[in-house]
């Protein structure tokens, strides 16, 4: 029953998916693009090294397999340690200059900005493709092409404390009743923070069917607004009076770290949360189950699903050894089970997923997933998440005294801001 989940997750994804310089191997005619005979092994033999940017769960989790690519290959690559939320800035501003990696490990939707700034290259998959969920490969595949490997499949949930709650409500106004009954300091968990935090608020903000872009018949992303109108105001007047009510729900004050220690402490019996802080529970001691997140309005509460994975940059001078390095050894049943070790993340490969199915937290957050939509990979995102996050924040917080009149500036603004770009 759980691969079951993992398997329609994946299968009802797809519809809406569907849409550094070292070495001295000599360059592919067109930067970066692999020949796929040579990364699978072919007669030609690359050789020099690789320099790959990674966080440091990621890091720590590919080491082994590094140390065996480059005592299996006779070249050196180079792990340096970045801040998940700067690798993508950096690697803008740093490839073109010939300073930055070889490889960067991010997440699918960096592919729009990327591609249009023409740093990354295809990747050569070949029969690995179907290997992989056939989530994960679309997720990486822009303007037709695939643009990364994919290590691991993402979205958030909600995470219960057994102790504290046992049957869980289906909507968020019954759990933030039941949360308050239970007398603990937080009825429910949210990060919040002074900025806002837009992805963590995406599934009660889609049960008011207020989407954040338009999709085409092929269920595509199309750079159209739709978080605007009355469904948008609707939500916004949510978000007003739940800030307000005091309960401690929807707080800027609460940080993703504070959300984080005080459910590990037992303060709450509820968090929406994903799989990079289950460990943090865990090594606490907390008995937890993964389950969806109840709607606030009358549509299913559809949380944002993203693909994790491997990108090559096009200003590689080796890119036939990174190529193959992601092919041939990043995207092994292993590997991707350590980076799920580490991250929590569901492995992109197929066989690694299904040696992990009988765990229920895996199959909680593939549950959680199936109602879930994709991230947006679309470049006109990159205009859409400050406006956005912010005027949260100030609906919440207060700030905004009219939410649905500050809502609707936050969309003329955004649309200004892609208009200009």
């Amino acid at each position: 029953m759980r691969r079951s989940m993992m398997i329609t997750a994946a299968a009802g994804l797809t519809l809406v998916l569907a849409a550094c310089s070292g070495g001295t191997a000599e360059a592919p005619e067109e930067p970066g693009s692999a020949d796929s005979d040579q990364a699978d092994g072919g007669e030609e033999q690359a050789s020099g090294s690789l320099t790959v940017w990674a966080d440091e769960l990621r890091a720590d989790a590919i080491t082994d397999i590094v140390a065996q690519f480059e005592e299996d290959k006779g070249v050196d690559v180079e792990v340096v340690e970045k801040n998940f939320d700067d690798i993508r800035e950096e690697f803008l501003a740093q490839a073109p200059t010939g300073e930055g990696p070889d490889v960067i490990v991010g997440a699918h939707d960096w592919a729009g900005e990327l591609v249009t700034n023409g740093v990354v290259s295809p990747v050569e998959l070949g029969a690995t493709a179907e290997e992989f969920s056939e989530v994960a490969v679309n997720a990486f595949t822009y303007e037709g092409q695939v643009y990364g490997v994919p290590y691991g499949i993402e979205n958030i949930a909600l995470v219960r404390n057994n102790d504290l709650a046992s049957d869980t409500p289906d909507t968020f106004d019954d759990l933030i009743a039941q949360g308050e009954d239970a007398d603990a300091e937080y009825p429910v968990l949210i990060q919040v923070g002074e900025e806002g935090d837009a992805y963590h608020m995406y599934p009660l903000q889609t049960s008011f069917g207020a989407p954040v872009f338009e999709t085409d018949e092929s269920g595509s992303y199309v750079p159209e607004l739709a978080l605007g109108g009355e469904n948008g105001e609707a939500f916004a007047e949510y978000l007003g009076s739940i800030g307000q009510a005091g309960s401690g729900v929807l707080d800027t004050a609460i940080t993703g770290d504070i959300a984080k220690e005080a459910f590990a402490n037992g303060e709450s019996p509820y968090m929406i949360t994903g799989p990079w802080n289950i460990s943090a529970f865990t090594d606490a001691g907390l008995d937890i189950s993964v389950l969806p997140i109840p709607g606030a309005g009358p549509e299913p509460a559809a949380p944002f699903v993203g693909v994790q994975g491997f990108y090559v940059s096009s200003y590689s001078e080796n890119a036939v050894l990174a190529n193959e390095f992601l092919v041939n050894y990043a995207a092994t049943e292993d590997v991707q089970i350590a980076l799920y070790e580490t991250g929590g993340r569901i492995p992109a490969l197929t066989a690694a997923a299904d040696a992990l199915a009988d765990d229920p937290i895996v199959a909680g957050f593939a549950e959680a997933g199936e109602a879930g939509v994709p991230m947006p990979a679309l470049p006109e995102i990159n205009a859409v998440w400050t406006f956005w996050g912010t005027t949260q924040a100030d609906i919440v917080s207060g700030a905004a005294s009219d939410p649905a009149a500050a809502w609707n500036t936050m969309v003329e603004n955004i649309q200004g801001a892609i208009d200009a770009a």
